[in-house]
Protein backbone atom coordinates (compact mmCIF):
# COMPACT_ATOMS: atom_id res chain seq x y z
CA UNK A 1 0.00 0.00 0.00
CA UNK A 2 2.76 2.00 0.80
CA UNK A 3 4.85 1.48 -2.74
CA UNK A 4 1.37 2.17 -4.58
CA UNK A 5 0.62 5.48 -2.45
CA UNK A 6 4.24 6.56 -2.75
CA UNK A 7 4.26 6.06 -6.45
CA UNK A 8 0.84 7.97 -6.88
CA UNK A 9 2.21 10.45 -4.86
CA UNK A 10 5.77 10.75 -6.80
CA UNK A 11 4.66 9.76 -10.51
CA UNK A 12 0.55 10.91 -10.73
CA UNK A 13 0.37 7.34 -11.90
CA UNK A 14 -1.67 4.38 -9.65
CA UNK A 15 -1.14 1.93 -12.66
CA UNK A 16 1.55 -0.67 -12.16
CA UNK A 17 3.11 -1.16 -15.63
CA UNK A 18 3.59 2.90 -14.79
CA UNK A 19 6.11 2.36 -12.29
CA UNK A 20 9.02 4.43 -13.21
CA UNK A 21 10.39 5.56 -9.93
CA UNK A 22 13.21 3.53 -8.51
CA UNK A 23 11.45 4.57 -4.52
CA UNK A 24 8.05 2.92 -5.06
CA UNK A 25 9.29 0.26 -7.59
CA UNK A 26 12.01 -1.10 -4.86
CA UNK A 27 9.79 -0.85 -1.96
CA UNK A 28 6.78 -2.95 -4.10
CA UNK A 29 9.73 -5.59 -5.18
CA UNK A 30 10.53 -5.55 -0.85
CA UNK A 31 7.26 -6.35 -0.35
CA UNK A 32 6.28 -8.76 -2.65
CA UNK A 33 9.30 -10.33 -1.09
CA UNK A 34 8.33 -10.39 1.91
CA UNK A 35 4.80 -12.18 0.98
CA UNK A 36 6.02 -14.93 -0.94
CA UNK A 37 9.07 -15.54 1.91
CA UNK A 38 12.31 -14.11 -0.01
CA UNK A 39 14.86 -14.12 1.88
CA UNK A 40 16.53 -11.10 3.64
CA UNK A 41 12.61 -11.30 4.63
CA UNK A 42 11.65 -14.93 5.13
CA UNK A 43 12.03 -15.47 8.91
CA UNK A 44 8.34 -15.76 9.26
CA UNK A 45 7.90 -18.85 6.70
CA UNK A 46 9.53 -21.54 8.28
CA UNK A 47 7.61 -20.93 11.54
CA UNK A 48 4.46 -20.45 10.16
CA UNK A 49 4.77 -23.50 7.84
CA UNK A 50 5.89 -25.74 10.95
CA UNK A 51 2.42 -24.73 13.05
CA UNK A 52 0.25 -25.15 10.11
CA UNK A 53 -1.08 -28.79 9.21
CA UNK A 54 -0.33 -30.05 5.45
CA UNK A 55 -2.96 -29.30 4.06
CA UNK A 56 -2.76 -25.71 5.11
CA UNK A 57 0.95 -25.55 4.29
CA UNK A 58 0.51 -26.83 1.19
CA UNK A 59 -2.12 -24.02 0.29
CA UNK A 60 0.54 -21.82 1.77
CA UNK A 61 3.44 -23.10 -0.24
CA UNK A 62 1.83 -22.92 -3.81
CA UNK A 63 -1.59 -21.35 -4.41
CA UNK A 64 -0.24 -17.99 -1.99
CA UNK A 65 3.06 -17.65 -4.46
CA UNK A 66 0.32 -16.59 -7.03
CA UNK A 67 -0.61 -13.63 -6.48
CA UNK A 68 2.55 -11.92 -5.78
CA UNK A 69 4.41 -13.28 -8.19
CA UNK A 70 1.87 -11.69 -10.85
CA UNK A 71 2.47 -8.38 -9.33
CA UNK A 72 6.35 -8.91 -9.40
CA UNK A 73 5.93 -10.33 -13.04
CA UNK A 74 4.01 -7.16 -13.88
CA UNK A 75 6.59 -4.48 -12.12
CA UNK A 76 9.22 -3.49 -14.47
CA UNK A 77 12.11 -3.14 -11.87
CA UNK A 78 14.38 -0.12 -12.39
CA UNK A 79 17.04 -1.38 -10.39
CA UNK A 80 18.05 -5.20 -11.60
CA UNK A 81 20.57 -5.48 -8.52
CA UNK A 82 17.86 -6.02 -6.26
CA UNK A 83 16.23 -9.10 -8.04
CA UNK A 84 19.52 -10.35 -8.30
CA UNK A 85 20.57 -10.09 -4.41
CA UNK A 86 17.05 -11.53 -3.01
CA UNK A 87 17.40 -14.13 -5.71
CA UNK A 88 20.92 -14.83 -4.51
CA UNK A 89 19.94 -14.71 -0.63
CA UNK A 90 17.23 -16.95 -1.14
CA UNK A 91 19.10 -19.71 -2.81
CA UNK A 92 21.74 -19.57 -0.04
CA UNK A 93 19.39 -19.78 2.85
CA UNK A 94 17.35 -22.05 1.53
CA UNK A 95 20.24 -24.39 1.10
CA UNK A 96 21.94 -23.63 4.16
CA UNK A 97 18.26 -23.34 6.44
CA UNK A 98 17.30 -26.94 5.21
CA UNK A 99 20.45 -28.70 7.46
CA UNK A 100 20.40 -30.03 10.45
CA UNK A 101 16.15 -30.07 9.97
CA UNK A 102 14.32 -32.71 11.24
CA UNK A 103 10.81 -31.38 10.73
CA UNK A 104 9.57 -32.13 6.97
CA UNK A 105 7.41 -28.62 7.26
CA UNK A 106 10.50 -26.55 8.37
CA UNK A 107 12.70 -28.32 5.54
CA UNK A 108 9.85 -28.33 2.91
CA UNK A 109 9.82 -24.03 3.93
CA UNK A 110 13.50 -23.96 3.40
CA UNK A 111 12.83 -25.31 0.25
CA UNK A 112 10.39 -23.27 -1.37
CA UNK A 113 12.50 -20.36 -0.01
CA UNK A 114 15.64 -21.63 -2.23
CA UNK A 115 13.14 -22.04 -5.35
CA UNK A 116 11.64 -18.81 -5.52
CA UNK A 117 15.26 -17.47 -4.95
CA UNK A 118 15.98 -19.25 -8.56
CA UNK A 119 12.67 -17.96 -9.80
CA UNK A 120 13.82 -14.70 -8.69
CA UNK A 121 17.03 -14.63 -10.29
CA UNK A 122 15.58 -15.36 -14.08
CA UNK A 123 12.36 -12.81 -13.60
CA UNK A 124 13.93 -10.27 -15.45
CA UNK A 125 15.97 -12.39 -18.05
CA UNK A 126 13.22 -14.87 -18.83
CA UNK A 127 9.34 -14.28 -17.22
CA UNK A 128 8.67 -17.86 -19.13
CA UNK A 129 11.24 -19.43 -17.63
CA UNK A 130 10.27 -18.35 -14.48
CA UNK A 131 6.58 -19.47 -15.08
CA UNK A 132 8.36 -22.87 -16.09
CA UNK A 133 10.10 -23.38 -12.60
CA UNK A 134 6.98 -22.08 -10.65
CA UNK A 135 4.74 -24.65 -12.52
CA UNK A 136 6.99 -27.39 -11.97
CA UNK A 137 7.76 -26.25 -8.30
CA UNK A 138 4.57 -26.66 -7.72
CA UNK A 139 3.52 -29.84 -9.13
CA UNK A 140 6.52 -31.13 -7.04
CA UNK A 141 5.36 -29.42 -3.25
CA UNK A 142 1.92 -30.88 -4.38
CA UNK A 143 2.83 -34.53 -4.88
CA UNK A 144 4.96 -34.57 -1.50
CA UNK A 145 2.43 -32.67 0.35
CA UNK A 146 -0.23 -35.20 -0.10
CA UNK A 147 2.48 -37.95 0.25
CA UNK A 148 3.03 -36.65 3.70
CA UNK A 149 -0.31 -36.12 4.06
CA UNK A 150 -1.33 -40.28 3.25
CA UNK A 151 1.75 -41.76 5.50
CA UNK A 152 0.98 -38.62 8.32
CA UNK A 153 4.49 -38.11 8.76
CA UNK A 154 5.78 -34.17 10.19
CA UNK A 155 9.14 -35.51 11.19
CA UNK A 156 11.66 -37.16 9.26
CA UNK A 157 11.52 -40.05 12.13
CA UNK A 158 7.59 -40.58 11.46
CA UNK A 159 9.14 -41.40 7.45
CA UNK A 160 11.44 -44.06 8.53
CA UNK A 161 8.24 -45.94 10.02
CA UNK A 162 6.16 -45.47 7.36
CA UNK A 163 8.05 -48.14 5.01
CA UNK A 164 4.98 -51.16 6.61
CA UNK A 165 2.04 -48.74 6.17
CA UNK A 166 3.07 -47.59 2.47
CA UNK A 167 5.62 -49.05 0.94
CA UNK A 168 4.80 -47.88 -2.95
CA UNK A 169 4.18 -44.58 -1.22
CA UNK A 170 7.20 -44.59 0.62
CA UNK A 171 9.83 -45.58 -2.15
CA UNK A 172 8.26 -42.44 -4.09
CA UNK A 173 8.97 -40.20 -1.85
CA UNK A 174 12.80 -39.90 -2.51
CA UNK A 175 12.13 -39.47 -5.47
CA UNK A 176 10.01 -36.81 -5.15
CA UNK A 177 12.91 -35.53 -2.87
CA UNK A 178 15.84 -35.75 -5.13
CA UNK A 179 13.71 -34.03 -7.67
CA UNK A 180 13.17 -30.76 -5.52
CA UNK A 181 16.84 -31.05 -4.94
CA UNK A 182 16.97 -31.01 -8.77
CA UNK A 183 18.88 -34.25 -9.46
CA UNK A 184 19.39 -35.18 -12.96
CA UNK A 185 17.44 -37.16 -14.98
CA UNK A 186 14.30 -36.01 -12.55
CA UNK A 187 12.12 -33.08 -13.82
CA UNK A 188 13.35 -30.52 -10.85
CA UNK A 189 16.82 -31.04 -13.00
CA UNK A 190 15.36 -28.93 -16.06
CA UNK A 191 14.11 -25.69 -14.82
CA UNK A 192 17.53 -24.92 -12.68
CA UNK A 193 19.52 -26.39 -15.99
CA UNK A 194 17.69 -23.41 -17.99
CA UNK A 195 18.22 -20.76 -15.86
CA UNK A 196 22.03 -21.61 -15.17
CA UNK A 197 22.03 -21.55 -19.32
CA UNK A 198 20.13 -18.11 -18.83
CA UNK A 199 22.60 -16.83 -16.81
CA UNK A 200 25.26 -17.73 -18.08
CA UNK A 201 23.71 -16.18 -21.46
CA UNK A 202 23.25 -13.14 -19.35
CA UNK A 203 27.14 -12.55 -18.61
CA UNK A 204 26.19 -13.59 -14.79
CA UNK A 205 28.67 -17.06 -14.76
CA UNK A 206 29.63 -16.12 -11.02
CA UNK A 207 26.46 -16.06 -9.82
CA UNK A 208 24.81 -18.94 -11.45
CA UNK A 209 28.02 -21.05 -9.99
CA UNK A 210 27.18 -19.69 -6.31
CA UNK A 211 22.93 -20.71 -6.94
CA UNK A 212 24.18 -24.14 -8.61
CA UNK A 213 26.45 -25.01 -5.73
CA UNK A 214 23.77 -23.63 -3.36
CA UNK A 215 21.01 -26.52 -4.42
CA UNK A 216 24.02 -28.81 -3.50
CA UNK A 217 23.27 -27.98 -0.18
Amino acid sequence: LFASISNAWLSGQWDIHQMSHPLPTTLITLALALKVGLAPLHTWMPEVLQGLDLTTGLILSTWQKLAPFCLLLQVQPTNATVLLVLGIASTLVGGWGGLNQTQLRKILAYSSIAHLGWMILVLQFSPSLTFLTLLVYFIMTFSLFISFKISNATNINTLATSWAKAPALTSIIPLILLSLGGLPPLTGFLPKWLILQELTKQGLAPLATVAALSALL
